[in-house]
């Protein structure tokens, strides 16, 4: 179970920070129009949170005291993944491909942080 809490990590840590980075390049509505209602600063201040999220999921690997991190890490992650799908809602876009999306990363986020919580703590 460690190796794969230690793979699905690995995987989060890479996708958040290309997330992270993309939006350092791109406004909430170039990214998706149904997420325009979040200001641009906050977008950004998304971002630095984001990798900060980063060091947190894959810190632990250097430090086992740090273990603590990952599921708060990945709780941060899901809770936005879930805010964007509420905007999504919220806009009335009819397009379910971003929703599906943001819910598959979410339920990741909620067993990394479930696996670490319960099953295979540090």
């Amino acid at each position: 179970m460690n190796i794969l809490l230690w793979v699905l990590q690995i995987i989060l840590a890479l996708h958040t920070a290309v997330g992270a980075v993309w939006k350092f390049s791109h406004s909430a509505e170039q990214t998706m129009p149904s997420l325009k209602a979040i200001p641009h600063g906050v977008w950004l201040g998304m971002s630095g949170i984001e990798l900060l999220c980063v060091v947190g999921l894959i810190l632990p690997a250097l430090n086992k005291p740090l273990g603590i991190l990952t599921p708060i890490a990945a709780a941060y992650i899901a809770l936005e993944m879930l805010v964007f799908c509420g905007l999504h809602l919220r806009s009335g876009d009819a397009n379910s491909g971003p929703m599906i999306y943001w819910l598959v990363v979410a339920a990741l986020c909620a067993f990394i942080a479930y696996g670490r919580f319960v099953l295979k703590p540090f």
